[in-house]
């Protein structure tokens, strides 16, 4: 990967870095240089400690094969799995060492660059117009992102990109809390991907976060006459020392503006952004009505095979109300069997059994 700069880009003129690949990798593989310079002293430290891949990853709660694929650089190792290794092969630090360049690994080339800076950022402001921000996505809905892509990503690709995304959102743990913004378009609150679902507990999510002290997100109503934001999505970084970096992206092609002319253009759209946008609070509402109506869709019995169905144990055997559920992989569906051609409540299988296990089962 190389960085070559320039003196003009979509946001006007300025010095810009952009992220470009030397040696044309695809986008949607990860950097495996790293991963085996990784794998190489992890399979020394382990043999030097006399245990077998079974015994290792008995002691790191991990199974042999995946030992064998971190060793050989096909894997990409959790940062909780590079500190417990170090203990347990006495590695004094050398595996640490390695953690910061294992975890820039995981991102596609386009974006290592961008990752390492956002980790280390005092502040964060973000314009999202296709898609939620992925520093707020629930796993569900960057799954549903990754799979949608094109050319399709394999299997373990995908994989690989959600857990670097979630593994992005440590950043609302850290002890010296940064101050993070959200610009965000409602038609990307509306649009349902992954399905009404996963959609909602994006919804919630969005809604958890912009309850943190350090966070702040607001909605850009569809209806707005006025928008300073029709060049694209971007990010606004802040550093320790005080640097200001704008950050854009556009496929693959990705630009870190560093010279301060065109990182305040792109401060003066951020700043424009924001007062045409709605409050923090109004914004609040506007998810609360989406997640709302998506809680509460009503679907014809159809969509949902009448063999799933079966009567609740809620149900009265004594003429009372009476339940049927149907428990499928995507959602419970819940129904009147008095009423079996009426409306379908839908609800996501996980809050399904949070409730279920609230309820003595002397009640069920």
């Amino acid at each position: 990967m190389g960085v070559t700069g320039g003196a003009a880009g979509a946001f006007g003129s300025g010095r810009w870095w952009r992220i470009v690949d030397d040696q044309e990798q695809p986008e949607h593989e990860f950097d495996s240089g790293i991963l085996h310079i990784f794998g190489r002293p992890l399979k020394l430290l382990r043999e030097a400690a006399g245990l077998e891949r079974s015994e290792f990853g008995a002691l790191t709660g991990y199974s042999a094969s995946t030992i064998a694929s971190y060793e050989q650089g096909r894997r990409i190792p959790q940062p909780r799995f590079i500190d417990k290794a170090d203990e347990v092969v006495g590695g004094r630090g050398l595996l640490l060492e390695l953690k910061e360049d294992v975890a820039r690994a995981q991102y596609p080339a386009f974006f290592r660059d961008a990752a390492r800076l956002e980790a280390q950022a005092v502040e964060l402001h973000v314009y999202a117009n296709q898609a939620v921000p992925g520093l707020l996505q629930t796993p569900e809905y960057a799954r549903a992102v990754f799979v949608m892509r094109r050319p399709l990503l394999g299997e373990e690709t995908v994989e690989h990109r959600v857990t670097a995304r979630m593994a992005r959102q440590e950043i609302f743990s850290r002890a010296l809390m940064p101050t993070i913004s959200f610009v965000i378009e409602e038609s990307v609150l509306r649009r349902p991907l992954g399905g009404r679902t996963v959609m909602r507990g994006q919804l919630e999510q969005i809604l958890l976060h912009g309850h943190r002290r350090n966070v702040e997100v607001q909605v850009m109503p569809t209806e707005r006459e006025e928008h300073a934001g029709l060049a694209g999505p971007f990010t606004l970084i802040e550093t320790k020392e005080g640097r200001r970096i704008a950050y854009v992206e556009v496929l693959k092609d990705s630009r870190l503006y560093t010279e301060r002319k065109a990182v305040r253009e792109v401060e003066e759209q951020y700043g424009l952004l924001r007062a045409q946008a709605l409050t923090p609070r109004e914004s609040r509402a506007i998810v609360e009505e989406v997640a709302g109506r998506a809680m509460n869709v009503e679907e014809p019995v159809s969509v949902v095979p009448e063999s799933a169905w079966f009567k609740s144990s809620f149900s009265s055997g004594e003429g009372g109300e009476c339940v049927e559920v149907a428990a499928l992989c995507s959602a419970v569906h819940i129904r009147d069997s008095k009423d079996k051609s009426g409306p379908v409540l839908t609800v996501d299988p996980g809050a399904w059994g949070t409730f279920l296990g609230m309820v003595p089962p002397a009640g069920r």
